[in-house]
């Protein structure tokens, strides 16, 4: 039975380490979120940009008719 507490403690240094490990993986998660919202919100810019260009370039080709 000496063996039993050797096996809990081995348990708990290896959940703390699990523990530790999952933390660093929270925050590489957040920081991924975040560039990937940024990404989207410049590409939403742009195809807003671009939208409003061609709605321009309609306009006033409909004027010169």
């Amino acid at each position: 039975m000496a063996r039993g507490n050797q096996r809990e403690l081995a348990r708990q240094k290896n959940l703390k380490k699990q523990q530790e490990q999952s933390k660093g993986k929270k925050t590489d998660y957040l920081k991924r979120k975040e560039t990937d919202a940024e990404i989207s919100r410049q590409k939403q810019k742009l195809a807003d940009e671009r939208k409003a260009a061609e709605a321009a370039a309609a306009l006033a080709a409909k004027m010169k008719k």
